[in-house]
């Protein structure tokens, strides 16, 4: 008899937090932004991409030769090894591997790098979002924004998303 009392007791006490919680969050103003939307409309990250794309174009050409060399060299391969000695299929056996070799260890420190780059410029765009988000808050007292991803559900007129792009944007 003891315990169902004690179980009762908590689960008035639970109840009441409960509701106690629910009042104090009905105070509180929350908004959802879009990360991902803001971050493919502002003009900024077209201007990086484009920026990245030009400082990466040697090596992503010296990529594609090689990959052209290598497709050439098996076509080659394919094509003449029946009027090929041994002695030149191996060459040719050898000259592929050399190559496919030196594509991809190229390929993986082009795409170490032009990670690191997108990384490095991605946390700038980054920041930028998060000026114009704690702006937006402080002017519209927000209490809580959330990233939408993160919510099940929001009205539309929660979402400032449109409101940070314009932000955004205007920032450099």
């Amino acid at each position: 008899m003891k315990h169902f009392i004690k179980s009762i007791a908590m689960t008035a006490a639970a109840s009441g937090m409960l509701l106690a919680s629910s009042a104090m969050a009905a105070d509180q103003k929350i908004a959802v932004v879009n990360f991902q939307e803001v971050m493919s409309k502002i003009p900024q990250y077209a201007q990086v991409m484009q920026t990245l794309e030009a400082e990466f174009k040697d090596e992503k050409a010296a990529l594609a030769k090689l990959e052209s060399d290598i497709k050439y060299n098996q076509e080659k391969k394919k094509r003449d090894s029946s009027i090929m000695s041994q002695k030149e299929q191996e060459d040719l056996d050898k000259k592929i591997a050399e190559l496919y070799q030196e594509y991809q260890t190229k390929g993986k420190a082009f795409q170490q790098r032009t990670g690191l780059r997108q990384n490095e410029e991605t946390n700038k765009l980054i920041a930028l979002v998060r000026k114009a988000i704690d702006g937006i808050a402080d002017k519209g007292k927000y209490d809580l924004i959330i990233e939408q991803k993160a919510v099940i559900f929001s009205k539309e007129d929660a979402s400032i998303t449109d409101e940070v792009i314009e932000q955004v944007s205007k920032l450099k």
